[in-house]
């Protein structure tokens, strides 16, 4: 599990680097300005999650099953909220409308506060 976990952190890690390059350099004259703050949201929350991921993976104390649903929870999230934010942030560029999937970005915001609430759980009983 934690090859997985820390495999999933590494990528998701890589990734918001590159989509925020990609943000800053290609797509600047490309998109509005509020825009370009939607998609950097989504970016900025994707390296907050890779780097808890990171962090979730490297936790020696916990075991895989306490660690499961945790990872579940946060990679759903990044995928829901990120991703729909970076398609309806460049909703512009494409002749498909993203618009429909807007419901998916508090979905998203779900799963990762299901992974926060989960953690903030195991923290405080790894405590007692």
């Amino acid at each position: 599990m934690n090859r997985t976990i820390l495999g999933t952190a590494v990528f998701f890690g890589l990734l918001s680097v590159i989509l925020g390059a990609f943000g800053a350099h290609g797509l600047k004259s490309l998109i509005s300005e509020s825009s370009l703050e939607s998609y950097q949201t989504g970016v900025t929350y994707q390296m907050y999650h890779a780097l808890v991921l990171l962090w979730l993976g490297a936790m020696a104390q916990w075991t895989a099953t306490q660690k499961k649903w945790i990872y579940y929870c946060f990679t759903v999230g990044i995928l829901l909220f990120s991703f729909s934010i970076y398609l309806l942030a460049t909703n512009d560029l494409t002749s498909i409308n993203y618009a429909t999937i807007a419901f998916i970005t508090p979905l998203g915001g779900g799963f990762l506060i299901s992974g926060w609430l989960l953690m903030g759980y195991r923290v405080f009983k790894y405590l007692d």
